[in-house]
């Protein structure tokens, strides 16, 4: 048998890729705090209604390498005008590998960013309260559900 036809037989033999996930490097890229009121805000009575805009965005930024970002608005109004506005991007290093496509996709739009979410969440506390307000802990997030409820709309629109 030549060499060749035996890369070959090894070849066809291996199992397939054992999938793989882990998280490389957790980093903030950026933050911002606004409170336009201050400091007239905290002579007010303060009874907060808080919004809240998520989104994420994943690109490959080498072999396996996953850079994932969450992008979290968190508006909190007093008496309808706006109190303070944090804005947060918390990024993350992932290795992904062995895994088909449905796979990754469900990795990189709900897995990471559910992982990626304590930390913006820890962000977010610690910038309301340097800001002098009340701490703000979110609520968890349920991710997969977010992935699905997305997955769902984005079929919608391609059967319309």
């Amino acid at each position: 048998m030549s060499d060749t036809a035996e890369t070959n037989v090894a070849a066809e033999t291996q199992e397939p890729q054992t999938p793989q996930l882990s998280m490389q490097r957790v980093f903030l890229k950026d933050i911002s705090f606004e409170s336009p009121r201050s400091p007239m805000i905290f002579q007010e009575e303060w009874k907060p209604e808080v919004g809240l805009e998520l989104n994420t965005k994943s690109r490959q930024v080498g072999e396996s390498v996953y850079e994932i970002v969450l992008e979290i608005t968190v508006t909190v109004k007093n008496s309808g005008e706006t109190g303070y506005l944090v804005q947060v991007q918390q990024g993350g290093l992932f290795v992904v590998s062995g895994l088909d496509e449905q796979q990754l996709h469900h990795a990189l739009g709900a897995f990471c960013p559910a992982t990626l979410f304590p930390y913006a969440r820890e962000n977010i506390d610690a910038i309301v309260v340097k800001g002098s307000f009340p701490a703000l802990m979110l609520a968890p997030i349920n991710f997969d559900a977010l992935y699905l409820e997305s997955l769902q709309k984005q079929q919608a629109e391609t059967t319309q």
